[in-house]
């Protein structure tokens, strides 16, 4: 077991995590913070290894032959939201709050994953390996976070996603397909008769995406959610354009693949359709796993997440499960309860000890 004790290991978290706020971390700048997380392992005595900003390290007696759990959480932020009148910054502590960019998203699970990942580390029965990884670029869903890091991590049998969800148990992610969709027509003039106007083209098209309701209803997440959020048509008041472009945002349930959900809007919608990416799709386990169970007999509860994480890259089974909130995410002023970050770190140790014991 570990030689620190979990007290010593959270007050250390803690310390971590004021550095990593006043860190540059903006999605592909987190070289600086890669570094603190290297420093971390350094000071504990466990090796680890590099791939771009990513940080990722299994325990000590990892044994190919079992099959392994993955702790991940990123360390990249998005930019300042404008409404701050703290230094973004600047680690303020205040009332029991952690204030600074990064702190709530995800900073605070991002550390207690890894002081839960060192106290498990030495541990020479765990009937599963453990791995974590602290990546990068999951703000701006780039190519150099956790979906570059797959291919050279050992095979993930199961896997927590550390994202501030109050520490219950978000069990199905809401996947993410963006489509830029062109409506063609022809150009003329305003002054003349034209029965091929793509704006008008467009009209029966967004009602469609307005109206249709897939079939397949998820118990968790509920039923695939259509928007369009664009439209862009035309330049001047007499001109009659060529085109009209759209923009869709759609969150699809577990229940379909992207891949699913783009053959059926090209079967509906005759235009040009361009997704912008396919490997952003819904994630879950198993209510029944062995891991919900666990945080299920602490008291947590389950519910379905319309956020989107690094578990859309998985393709195995896993959950989001962090301290924080996810409505302070992205706020000026953002912030962590301490007490949030302690209890995380708690339950972690728990929810893992119980998994264990249930597959020895």
């Amino acid at each position: 077991m570990s030689l620190k004790t979990i007290t010593q290991l959270t007050n250390e978290a803690i310390d971590l995590l004021k550095k990593l706020i006043e860190a540059p971390s903006f999605s592909s700048e987190e070289a600086q913070t890669a570094l603190l997380l290297e420093h971390w392992f350094s000071n504990n005595k466990i090796p680890f290894q590099r791939e771009n900003n990513n940080i990722w390290a299994s325990n000590l007696y990892f044994d190919a032959s079992k099959p392994s759990l993955l702790l991940n959480s990123h360390h990249d932020t998005v930019k300042p939201n404008e409404g701050y009148t703290l230094n973004p910054f600047k680690a303020v502590e205040e009332d029991g709050k952690l204030y600074g960019l990064g702190s709530n998203d995800a900073g605070g699970c991002l550390v207690s994953l890894l002081a839960t990942f060192t106290y498990f580390y030495a541990d020479e029965n765990l009937p599963h390996n453990l791995i974590f990884a602290g990546t990068a670029e999951e703000e701006s869903s780039g190519p150099n976070g956790l979906n570059s890091l797959l291919k050279s991590l050992p095979e993930i049998e199961c896997a927590i996603v550390g994202e501030p969800t109050e520490m219950h148990l978000a069990i199905a992610e809401k996947g993410l397909l963006v489509l830029d969709i062109v409506v063609p027509g022809t150009a003329s003039h305003a002054a003349h008769q034209n029965l091929d106007n793509p704006i008008y083209n467009t009209l029966p098209i967004i009602e469609w995406f307005k109206t249709y309701e897939f079939e397949k209803k998820s118990e968790i997440l509920g039923p695939v959610k259509m928007t369009v959020t664009q439209i862009n048509a035309g330049k001047q008041h007499n001109v009659v354009p060529s085109e009209c472009s759209l923009v869709v945002d759609i969150r699809v349930n577990d229940c379909y693949s992207n891949a699913e959900i783009l053959e059926i809007v090209q079967q509906h919608v005759s235009a040009k359709i361009t997704p912008r990416s396919m490997h952003l799709n819904a994630s879950s386990i198993d209510k029944n796993h062995a891991l919900v169970q666990a945080g299920i007999r602490l008291g947590r509860n389950t519910y379905g997440s319309p956020t989107l994480s690094d578990q859309s890259v998985l393709s195995c089974q896993s959950m989001k499960l962090g301290p924080g909130n996810s409505l302070r995410s992205h706020t000026a002023n953002e912030f962590i309860y301490l007490d949030e970050i302690k209890e995380g770190i708690d339950l972690y140790i728990k929810i893992l000890s119980d998994f264990f014991n249930s597959k020895q």
